[in-house]
């Protein structure tokens, strides 16, 4: 009896690991989260039982909750997989699970998946390093719950000369631009916003970052979910954006520019 941690990737079914996908074909249940693509479902054999566990707004599903259907379900199926959008160590509290299966005496393992810090960006035609312009990059969360304290140092960020990306970044997105201009960072510091990274619906915004400090861009363009509904959106911030923009004419073929200022 297995309890396995999977990681979907960032959307495409084609993106998924070829042990991911067969732990899906031999799967006794399922327990996924909303990130995971309906394409990524469409795998999971018809009679396998599927629990959406995934965390909306106004429908929040306590993480405690999740483990211990994780732990229960470990005692009473074969092959438990634990679905996760991107990789499940990721943003993905897959090490609050693991703990939690541990201390259950509950066995699992880990199928890494392609994280959205990584991929979003490639598909939009921008290389987290690049020589010359991006040695180093760093992965944040832009999410923090109501009344939580910051624990991201953005002034420390600031002052690293590489690629930031901030997952789960839109609806902040303002207070950290803010935190970085007033840190140090350039006001005409590039950026690129990646909505839908690998589906059909992808998107791809390039400015600069004074406009996310005044939250002018991404506002609700055409065709955007509401706030409610809009999904997390991965926002990256580096020079790096500008060169590869300006050589690559390929990014506003393969994406809609959503806004330019």
């Amino acid at each position: 009896m297995t309890v396995h941690l999977v990681g979907a990737g960032p959307g495409d079914p084609e993106l998924l690991t070829v042990k991911a996908a067969r732990l899906l074909a031999t799967a006794d249940v399922v327990v996924h989260d909303a990130l995971v693509d309906k394409a990524v479902l469409a795998l999971v054999p018809p009679h396998v039982e599927l629990i959406d566990v995934g965390k909306r707004p106004g429908r929040p599903v306590p993480q405690e909750m999740i483990t211990a259907l994780l732990v229960e379900l470990g005692h009473q199926h074969q092959n438990v997989v634990r679905l996760k959008g991107g990789d499940p160590y990721v943003f993905g509290r897959g090490g609050e699970e693991a703990l939690g299966l541990v201390e259950a005496g509950v066995a699992f393992d880990v199928v890494p998946g392609v994280t959205s810090a990584i991929a979003a960006p490639a598909l939009g035609g921008v290389p987290v390093t690049h020589r010359g312009l991006a040695a180093a990059v760093t992965v944040v969360t832009g999410h923090r719950r109501h009344g939580e304290e910051e624990d991201t140092d953005w002034e420390a960020l600031a002052r690293v000369d590489g690629t930031i990306v901030v997952l789960m970044g839109v609806a902040e997105r303002a207070s950290i631009a803010h935190r970085l201009i007033e840190a140090g960072r350039s006001p005409e510091t590039p950026v690129a916003v990646v909505e839908r990274a690998a589906s059909a619906g992808q998107r791809v915004a390039i400015f600069g970052v004074a406009a996310q400090r005044s939250r002018k861009v991404i506002e609700r363009p055409a065709g955007v979910a509401s706030a409610q509904e809009q999904p997390s959106g991965l926002v990256l911030r580096h020079r790096i954006i500008r060169q590869i923009s300006a050589e690559n004419n390929q990014l506003r073929k393969r994406a809609t520019v959503l806004a330019v200022p």
